[in-house]
């Protein structure tokens, strides 16, 4: 490392340890909590028959939108975001926190997170100015499996392998979670007994739902590939509906939902105790 190098990682860790940058990033987190509390609220809606409205991101943006003081909340989300990404961004540049944070993959992982949430800050703007949103995940998910198909060589199997790539993805997830491997992320120290056992129970759920979801709609991408049929894929809202299509009925997605709503509130934790 260069002399010049160390001072320009020298100069990000302080920024990113800077009280303004913290806050910026918790609220995040905070922001990542309300968007996965109204989904969950939605499904919970759609479940008894009330839901008009998308269980997905853009249906969250539509409901705080009509809210009071709805345009404020959501530049604030907006805000929350845009702290999210630089946070990954730093992490990709600097390195998670952690004995294996400088290590490539997850400096990749962060990299790639870091572009995800620029485009959720980017279209929560959109939607806020009116310039369009989010859109719905079902359309993107049918366009993004339509096109890679018919534009790509090989593009069916291209979808297949996305779609097992999100089932692995939601499993591993799903197994980090009931193994608590989240723990290692917080400032348990921090925490009273009590406190924590809370946290260790909203973190196991939250985030085991949350990988059932992501892999179920692997589960239709990779359907979609076999089958050579684009509207085969779904999105988010897409995905919850069809656990309640089941023969358990809307019980199913009840629980989902019920796991999403907690997710939410893992957040909240996160945006308290997340070391950054």
């Amino acid at each position: 490392m260069t002399v010049q190098s160390a001072h320009v990682q020298a100069a990000g860790r302080r920024a990113s340890n800077s009280t303004p940058f913290q806050l910026l990033a918790r609220s995040g987190l905070a922001a990542r909590g309300v968007i996965y509390l109204l989904v969950g609220y939605l499904a919970i809606k759609i479940a008894f028959g009330k839901g008009g409205q998308q269980a997905d991101r853009q249906g969250a943006l539509q409901t705080v939108a009509k809210t009071s003081g709805g345009t404020v909340i959501l530049w604030l989300l907006a805000a929350g975001f845009a702290g999210l990404a630089l946070w990954r961004f730093s992490e990709a540049l600097l390195g998670q926190s952690g004995p294996d944070g400088h290590k490539v993959g997850k400096r990749l992982a962060s990299l790639a997170r870091g572009v995800f949430y620029t485009a959720v800050c980017a279209t929560t703007v959109a939607f806020n100015v009116g310039a369009g949103g989010p859109g719905s995940s079902d359309k993107k998910s049918k366009d993004f499996t339509a096109k890679a198909m018919h534009d790509l060589p090989a593009g069916r199997w291209l979808v297949l392998l996305v779609g097992i790539g999100f089932v692995a993805g939601g499993i591993g997830i799903a197994v980090g979670a009931l193994r608590r491997n989240f723990e290692k992320q917080l400032k348990t120290e921090q925490m009273s007994v009590r406190v924590r056992r809370v946290v260790e129970a909203l973190g196991m759920v939250g985030r085991s739902t949350r990988a059932l979801v992501f892999a179920a709609a692997g589960v239709f991408l990779g359907y979609a590939g076999v089958t050579y049929d684009p509207g085969k894929a779904r999105g988010v809202d897409g995905t919850l509906r069809e656990f309640a299509s089941t023969a358990v009925g809307p019980w199913l997605l009840v629980l989902v939902a019920f796991g999403l709503v907690v997710f939410g509130l893992y957040s909240f934790c996160e945006a308290r105790w997340r070391r950054l």
